[in-house]
């Protein structure tokens, strides 16, 4: 029987992980999906069968689920600020009062305003070499928490005002000590005129403090060992970005701060007793996406022509939404590296109807040829990408990231979904699930791998 399902995405991000998700919590009888990386920067979309839209960030894509509960991991990145739109937007589609059905770890890392201010600035300082944000401060958060551990918030502070004004209060000061005390009024920007005013009134600490402190008391901090309650009634496991941006698996420095394949969810669930019944499953777009800077070796106009795009578009951080051809190099490369889907989901089978399908089988070698520490090469081109032996051995990311923005895709033309999703079995797990649209009943299994017995 199964009891757990973990749901990542395969390749760079908004595959459709939410609404995958949204149909496990109609189909499986789980009652509770839990958050295991990112944080509020995650923007999944689900559309439920009566037409009613949310982007989830934070709050699980089950909720709209009578009685489905959210449980946020100590992996997740808490900003409580933006928990409270959300759940008010939640409520005003009949959803009821969502912080009922949450719970948050007492170790999850908290992210402040000054997390904000702080991404914000350093991302505009980049100038034309953007890294790709949210503007959310999720790695400024992750960072700081690594340079200063003993003054990170963590949720468990939130009870606090007292120990919450006094970390916050540093947090304030390392900011203007690394951003200076450039007043408000000489930036242009609005947005950044905002974030400086912030860092320079040093009584915005106190109602900070004190916000979090009022959020905090509409939802449950509970310790790690609860997770083991939630699991005797089913767990549905909502991954965050995507393995092609994972934190260490990712092309660097194009990357998220965040561990997104499927290891998180698997630590927690050993920790919670649950080690069989755990149902790994990948989520990929019948095309490629990508939002914002970073490598992309089968961007192509024509793809974005062809598909339409209600929920997805350029943002200020995160840079131009972009679309290109189906890539099996770097589907099998997340396959690896993420430790292996059980079984795929395949959304966005739809376009299979509108766009004159390919996918990129290899790459051919640029002038030079191919570095043979990239990847697998005969006859000339490369059909897989190596992993690297050291887990923190950035710059063999670099390399992969340097060879991916030059490679030329040697293409194989489709002629249909059924031909699309042969190409994928044969490189990673068999496709179960099929997503002709954003709602529910949009899905279509292909066999019953994903449904507990």
């Amino acid at each position: 029987m199964t009891q757990a399902h973990i749901v990542v995405d395969l390749g760079f991000g908004d595959s459709g992980k939410g609404t995958i998700v949204d149909y496990l919590a109609r189909t499986t009888g789980a009652q509770t999906v839990v958050r295991f990386n990112g944080g509020a920067q995650a923007a999944h979309n689900v559309v439920t069968p009566d037409g009613r839209h949310h982007t989830f960030a934070q709050f699980g894509s089950g909720t709209f689920v009578p009685g489905v509960h959210t449980h946020l991991s100590r992996f997740m990145l808490l900003d409580p600020y933006a928990l409270v739109p959300e759940a008010a937007h939640l409520a005003a589609l009949g959803c009821g009062n969502v912080f009922a059905r949450l719970s948050v770890d007492a170790d999850a890392l908290v992210v402040t305003p000054y997390h904000k201010a702080g991404n914000r600035l350093r991302e505009h300082a980049r100038g034309s070499g953007l890294h790709g944000s949210c503007g959310m401060g999720i790695g400024e958060a992750m960072v700081d928490s690594i340079a200063f551990p003993n003054t990170a918030i963590r949720a468990r502070d939130l009870r606090d005002p007292a120990v919450l004004a006094q970390k916050l209060a540093l947090q304030r000061a390392r900011k203007i000590d690394e951003f200076g005390a450039t007043h408000a009024d000489d930036v242009l920007d609005p947005v950044l005129a905002a974030q400086m005013r912030l860092l320079a009134d040093a009584s915005a600490v106190d109602r900070v403090a004190c916000d979090l402190w009022r959020i905090a008391q509409r939802f449950r901090i509970v310790p790690a060992s609860y997770l083991a309650v939630l699991a005797r009634s089913g767990l549905l496991f909502e991954g965050a970005q995507g393995v092609l941006l994972d934190e260490w698996y990712g092309f660097h420095p194009y990357t998220t701060w965040s561990t997104t394949t499927f290891e998180n969810a698997l630590a927690l669930l050993a920790e919670a007793g649950v080690r069989s019944g755990i149902r790994k499953i990948g989520v990929v777009r019948s095309y490629a996406t990508r939002h914002g800077a970073g490598p992309f070796p089968t961007q192509d106009a024509l793809v974005g022509s062809h598909t339409a795009e209600p929920h997805n578009g350029t943002g200020r951080w995160q840079g131009a939404f972009r679309k290109g051809w189906f890539d099996l190099v770097l589907l099998r490369y997340a396959q690896q590296v993420s430790g292996g889907a059980d079984e795929i989901a395949l959304t966005h089978v739809d376009a299979a109807t509108t766009l004159p399908l390919k996918v990129a089988v290899a790459y051919r070698a640029p002038a030079g040829g191919i570095n043979p520490r990239i990847g697998i090469v005969a006859d000339g081109v490369l059909t897989s990408l190596h992993q690297k032996a050291l887990l923190t051995d950035l710059a063999a990311q670099e390399r992969l990231t340097a060879f991916l923005q030059t490679a030329r895709p040697v293409y194989a033309h489709v002629t249909d979904a059924a031909d699309l999703i042969r190409h994928i079995e044969q490189s990673t797990a068999p496709v179960t699930l099929l997503s002709h649209g954003p709602k529910a009943t949009d899905k279509r299994l292909r066999s019953l791998l994903s449904i507990a017995a």
